[in-house]
């Protein structure tokens, strides 16, 4: 059976983060939430059925990941991305963003430099800041075509300079928030930088599956071990790679994700850190999710994005016709729309007030992605389409009651 993407399904009173913690985040219970990253779509059958199955026996006591979770992690990154990795290089973890704690306090000193790419997911912030790292900033640049078309690209020369004075390198790819899927010419320049300066990257590639028509998401660590210089081939073991099926297939609340590490000395330094800190998965319901969604999440997948784009696609069109304020920039992957507000001529504070008082909509302030996310604001369309079209209707309408008192024009932004 297929998903109904369109069939809304009422999350309220379920401890919903996006739904019932709007007054805790937003003040107000009367904002459309389009904030956190989940989804409001009925996870997968095959995952449902899995669930249940599994919650016939009445004792869920600790667990132990079954060899065919391994399996079928590794078939899955071997069909949908061409990249062969070994059953050893797997380290289970409790979700991405432990894992991205867990990277920087077990193969970095206190004090060692760390670089980030703003703006960027929050989380990659304070895993480095509280853990006493000194966080080194390698901004992406925002740059507009000749077609008017907005997007971002890494600043290379100066993540080289940055490099000089940082042991880890915090990559997101595909990147939240702003959407871009790398192109394998990026990659392996972050690569030779990495090589060049000693530096391990961390690649958070947990929207790898989420990539539109046209597109092609490259793990980075698989173009390491494809390439043909022996001297480049040592940066394979400078890549380690953050996956899980949580936003693939909206489970993030069951928290299982996995390490990819082929370094041996790594690995053993990872575990080794799991250990002391008591951390261990053994939750039997999130295994159970976890092999399911890889053995089974095709068809739903196709589906999904199919959809995902015809509403990405209609938003964008709606926004051109309607919204001449604001920009959007197109994402090559995800389910978040990084909208350029800045020629409101808003502070953020201000911003954050208007969208939640007068459009009544709960989105993700730009400037908690740090550096370059001031004047933006984040808006999940991972929902029925019609919730996302009323969305811009009613940001259409808040901003049409207040002509008067903004200057509205597009060229105000810089």
């Amino acid at each position: 059976m297929t998903t109904d993407f369109d069939h809304a399904i009422d999350r309220a009173g379920t401890q919903s983060l996006k739904y019932d913690g709007r007054i805790a985040t937003f003040g107000s219970d009367h904002v459309q939430p389009m904030w956190v990253a989940d989804m409001d779509f009925a996870v997968p059958e095959a995952i449902t059925h899995a669930l249940q199955a599994r919650l016939a026996h009445p004792i869920l006591g600790y667990s132990m990941a079954p060899d065919s979770l391994y399996q079928a992690l590794i078939d899955w990154l071997r069909v949908h991305h061409d990249w062969q990795i070994e059953r050893e290089w797997i380290v289970l973890t409790p979700g991405v963003v432990p894992s991205l704690n867990l990277v920087v306090a077990a193969l970095t000193a206190v004090d060692a430099g760390v670089i980030v790419q703003p703006p960027v997911y929050f989380p990659f912030f304070s895993a480095v800041t509280q853990q006493q790292r000194q966080l080194i900033e390698n901004p992406l640049r925002y740059v507009t075509d000749d077609h008017g078309q907005c997007s971002y690209q890494m600043d290379l020369a100066h993540l080289a300079t940055c490099a000089k004075h940082a042991r880890l390198l915090l990559l997101c790819s595909p990147h939240n928030p702003v959407g871009r899927v790398w192109r394998t010419d990026e990659l392996k320049s972050v690569l030779a930088i990495a090589h060049q300066h000693d530096l391990t990257v961390l690649s958070d590639e947990i929207h790898a599956d989420l990539v539109y028509a046209g597109q092609q998401h490259q793990p980075i660590s698989r173009l390491a071990m494809q390439t043909e210089s022996a001297e480049t081939t040592a940066a394979a073991h400078r890549v380690i790679t953050a996956v899980s099926p949580s936003k693939t297939f909206n489970i993030p609340g069951l928290g299982l994700s996995a390490l990819i590490v082929p370094n041996r000395a790594q690995r053993t330094l990872l575990q080794s850190h799991l250990n002391h800190m008591g951390i261990s998965v053994t939750n039997p319901l999130n295994m159970v999710a976890f092999e399911a969604a890889f053995r089974a999440g095709d068809d739903w997948l196709n589906a999904l994005m199919l959809y995902l784009q015809d509403t990405r696609d209609s938003a964008i069109a709606y926004i051109a016709a309607h919204l001449p304020s604001i920009r959007v920039v197109v994402p090559q992957a995800t389910y978040l729309l990084w909208l350029d507000c800045r020629a409101l001529a808003l502070n953020d504070a201000a911003l954050q007030r208007f969208m939640i008082d007068e459009a009544q909509l709960g989105l993700s302030p730009g400037v908690i992605f740090g550096h370059g996310g001031e004047g933006f604001m984040r808006l999940n369309i991972g929902t029925p389409k019609a919730n996302v079209m009323a969305a811009l209707d009613r940001l259409n309408k808040a901003l049409s009651a207040r002509p008067a008192t903004w200057n509205l024009s597009p060229q105000n932004a810089s």
